[in-house]
């Protein structure tokens, strides 16, 4: 019965077993624990089943073979280098750059983002960072085209977002250099 939709009860209606899990239970956010207590309770999940773990405070959706974040966490990494590619894996983070000499940041083909997916970049070293466009990749900022964008200032930070693919917009202080 999961996945069937939505079903209207009127007064008297006899609900069987089935009714409750399909139409109640597979279609709830269920509160456990922790993953351990979610697997004990439910036994076999079925595809679409939707819970929020309390130790992790990770809301998961079943996908038909394992449990799945709806939304992954944002991840924060410091970086001395000089030269950094955004990599795939690098989506929803927040990348703090500390060097004292310039810094390169480039979005490639290898980034492979799609649309709606972003990483901010912090300017917390004394250098300048400068958001580049790797080969075939497009960057625009603050109302031009460019190839190349400057963070404005140190303690600056700005998003790159995802607008298509290979396509970025950069938001915040940033000027095309």
């Amino acid at each position: 019965m999961a996945g069937l939709g939505k079903k209207i009860f009127v007064a008297n209606d006899v609900l069987t077993a089935a009714e409750v899990n399909g139409y109640l239970m597979d279609q709830a956010v269920m509160v456990f624990d922790d993953s351990s207590a979610r697997s004990s309770a439910i036994g076999t999940a079925t595809e679409g089943m939707v819970s929020y773990l309390k130790d992790t405070d990770a809301i998961q959706y079943y996908d038909g073979s394992s449990w799945t974040d709806v939304v992954a966490g944002i991840s924060f990494a410091s970086s001395n280098a000089t030269s950094y590619t955004v990599q795939t894996s690098d989506a929803s983070s927040i990348i703090r750059f500390t060097a004292s000499s310039a810094v390169t940041v480039t979005m490639s083909t290898a980034t492979a983002f799609t649309a709606g997916q972003s990483v901010d970049i912090l300017m917390d070293g004394a250098g300048t960072v400068t958001i580049e466009a790797g080969t075939d990749v497009t960057v625009y900022g603050r109302g031009t085209a460019g190839t190349a964008y400057a963070i404005g200032q140190q303690y600056d930070a700005v998003s790159v977002l995802c607008v298509a693919s290979d396509s970025y917009r950069i938001i915040g202080n940033a000027e095309a250099v």
